[in-house]
């Protein structure tokens, strides 16, 4: 096994899980497995061990014992009992999710639990986390520090909140599924272990069939290096087996009658799937749909604004511009949605500008690439 840094990422979040499992605060615990990477990197040139990541979290705590020297006799009986742990799988158990749940810890407050799971889970940088949260970097900076900070001392052994760890999931999964980060994969697997360890939460089964049901259309979404809207995808290339499981799964989640965001969301994405051609969209369920997310989640812009596009569909263009002019100009998205419904209102013209300027606040290449296309072909 050659040396790999997607298996030394892989492997960080699961090693840093192993040290805060055995009690190790959370910030001391995340130096030590850095100082264990870089360890790896300088002892790894022609190749891994066997078992990197048993190799990974002895190194790392022999750094924390390092690091706690100095400390009180007790923390150092702590230390010695959690050194000599009884033979068994538990260490070769994955301790992501169990890491997941702990940067939930109740001493944090939600956005920040949210944004030390991407960072230490995720493996997001912090740029990436910003962008998610639509925060400048600087910002963000600041509150990991803080969340990690508020940690420090504390004893990780509570259960961290559902709510916080399926937006934790949710977002990771979405920016993955960018293309920017592929985390969606992982996302997916993690989601599935929290499905199996709650089975009776019904929003937790819905954010798996919401993963599963994007999931699937997975390799028509690019084409080269652009993006292929939905409408244009070649739909035969959609998983129809993961489409299946994910429409199980919603059914069963809303047959709970607890139904929350991440079922509605899942339901629209199962209308979409359904569909044979672009054509065949039922989008009047849709947007009845849309209506529903808008009820659980009335605070979220981008809600507003699929349901806009929604709007379009079933009301005509100009009733989404209505919409679509009443939200925030800097929202994401929210000049491409009017380009597109300019379009198909026949203003080629105002189209192909905001096309051109969707493309200069575009998140990534694909996405750029893809609305330059869309400038160019109304400018002939």
């Amino acid at each position: 096994m050659t040396l790999d840094a997607a298996l030394l990422r892989d492997l960080t979040p699961q090693v840093l899980g192993v040290l805060v499992r055995r009690g190790a605060d959370f910030a001391t615990a995340e130096d030590a497995v850095q100082d264990a990477l870089v360890e790896a990197v300088r002892r790894w040139p022609d190749g891994a061990p066997d078992d990197p990541k048993g190799w990974l979290v002895t190194v790392a705590w022999r750094k924390l014992l390092d690091a706690r020297r100095a400390a009180s006799s007790r923390v150092l009986r702590e230390v010695k009992v959690a050194l000599e742990p009884g033979p068994g799988p538990t260490e070769q158990a994955d301790d992501t999710l169990l890491l997941l749940s702990r940067c939930c810890h109740p001493a944090l407050s939600p956005s920040s639990a949210v944004a030390l799971t991407l960072r230490a889970v995720g493996g997001l940088t912090t740029a990436q986390i910003a962008r998610a949260f639509l925060v400048p970097e600087a910002t963000m900076a600041q509150r990991i520090s803080r969340a990690k900070r508020s940690l420090t001392g504390a004893r990780l052994d509570e259960p961290g909140d559902v709510r916080a760890v399926l937006h934790v999931l949710y977002l990771i999964f979405t920016e993955g599924f960018t293309g920017e980060v592929d985390l969606a994969a992982e996302a997916i697997r993690l989601t599935r272990q929290l499905v199996a360890a709650v089975p009776q939460d019904a929003e937790a089964a819905g954010l798996l069939a919401l993963m599963l049901l994007h999931h699937a259309r997975r390799a028509a979404r690019f084409d080269a290096a652009a993006l292929v809207p939905l409408d244009r995808q070649d739909r035969s290339r959609w998983d129809a087996g993961m489409i299946a499981e994910g429409v199980a799964l919603l059914q069963a989640a809303l047959a709970r009658d607890a139904r929350g965001p991440f079922q509605v969301q899942a339901a629209i994405a199962a209308l979409h799937d359904d569909a044979a051609t672009a054509d065949e969209t039922d989008w009047s369920q849709i947007l009845e749909w849309y209506d529903d997310l808008v009820r659980l989640d009335p605070r979220n812009p981008a809600v507003a604004l699929n349901r806009a596009v929604a709007v379009g569909h079933v009301d005509g263009p100009l009733a989404g511009l209505r919409i679509v002019e009443s939200l925030d100009a800097g929202l994401p998205r929210r000049t491409a949605a009017a380009a597109w419904l300019h379009e198909r209102a026949g203003d080629r013209e105002e189209a192909a500008r905001l096309y051109k300027l969707a493309a200069d606040e575009a998140a990534s290449s694909p996405e750029r690439t893809h609305l330059l296309k869309q400038a160019a072909r109304l400018a002939r």
